[in-house]
């Protein structure tokens, strides 16, 4: 996909997609379930005997269009019914890992939400094996590294969270972290406060997103009630200035999704969106792509909508391919490794 709108000469745009390509860079914000392709849903569904509302590709594709996140959620979980065995979960994983790979992501940090599947008597064990053997492929195709964080569903109650993270016990030493998804407004963080607490005990790291349509409110809580060390999406952060201080003084890592943002409407437009600004004012923004395969595009979609619309330099995008690599749960020595090929890579353009 193509976004340019003249931010610059078309010869400019072309150099600095170019350098966008090979550009290492890690994603950090990313739900397995949100990259299920119209294509793979309907693949999924003719082999599986599932019976989906739609006749045609088309059909589906033409549904994923929504003006809030309650409408977007109604259709993924709808979408995910067709996930039912470890095949497809392996397959839904490599499909994602490939585009990354075509991006130049060279790390992963992704998202799953095992209520959605259990819910509907999925075993945790299939989702969980199937993306796992998913992950280990694609390292050995692609030598894209990745980590698994558990997501709870924030509209299900503290009760179905501990359940939860019961059923990942045996999982836990391959699962990085917990993570808080789902519709946010009306579930503040706080009401998960205890299952982090013991997620916290377990070695577990912690994310929750907080500041897309929650107020800043909400990233305190995340912040206070949870003490999470990354902050997923974050935006309304920059409506209180003593946030966005504390946030900066802490260097937490916010996972920023433009693409997101804009067909939530979130932003109402690309040239609004507060990616750049949050750079300015020194936070450590990254750029991911969320539920990329409805929201309209995979990583390199995200980091081309955000040129367009805010004409971002290539040491903008070298500063949030480095923020990606800082933010991630990969070991010292790893980050430092994917900084200094970040670095070695804008040397060399």
């Amino acid at each position: 996909m193509q976004l340019w709108s003249g931010a610059g000469t078309i010869a400019a745009m072309q150099d600095l997609d170019a350098f966008l390509k090979g550009l290492p860079k890690a994603e950090l914000h990313l739900h397995i379930e949100g990259s299920l392709e119209p294509e793979q849903m309907f693949a999924f569904a003719q082999r599986n005997g599932v019976t989906l509302p739609y006749a045609s590709v088309e059909e589906i594709r033409a549904a994923y269009s929504f003006s809030r996140l309650q409408d977007f959620l109604d259709i993924y979980y709808a979408g995910a019914g067709v996930l039912l065995t470890e095949a497809d979960f392996k397959d839904l994983a490599l499909a994602y890992f490939e585009r990354l790979a075509a991006d130049g992501g060279r790390h992963a940090e992704i998202f799953f939400d095992p209520q959605t599947h259990t819910d509907r008597g999925v075993p945790f064990s299939v989702v969980a094996d199937g993306l796992l053997a998913g992950m280990a492929e694609a390292q050995a195709r692609w030598g894209v590294t990745s980590k698994l964080i558990l997501c709870f569903l924030r509209h299900l109650d503290e009760d179905a969270a501990f359940a939860t993270l019961a059923a990942a016990e045996p999982y836990l030493d391959r699962i990085v972290g917990v993570g808080l998804d789902s519709s946010e407004v009306g579930n503040p963080p706080a009401k998960f406060a205890r299952v982090f607490a013991a997620a916290k005990v377990k070695g577990l790291k912690l994310v929750a997103h907080a500041g897309e349509e929650g107020p800043p409110e909400y990233v305190y809580e995340a912040l206070d009630a949870l003490h999470v060390d990354r902050i997923d999406h974050g935006n309304r952060s920059l409506e209180d200035a003593a946030l966005v201080a504390r946030l900066a003084r802490e260097g937490m890592t916010l996972t920023v999704c433009p693409l997101s943002n804009l067909k939530l409407c979130v932003v109402d437009d690309m040239t609004r969106h507060p990616l750049k600004r949050m750079l300015e004012l020194g936070l450590h923004a990254t750029v991911n792509s969320d539920d990329p395969a409805y929201f309209g595009g995979y990583l390199n979609d995200n980091y081309r909508a955000a040129i367009a619309g805010l004409g971002l330099s290539k040491a903008e995008l070298v500063q949030l391919a480095k923020n990606s690599f800082a933010g991630s749960f990969l070991s010292e020595a790893e980050k430092a490794a994917g900084i200094a090929e970040v670095e070695a890579y804008a040397a060399a353009h």
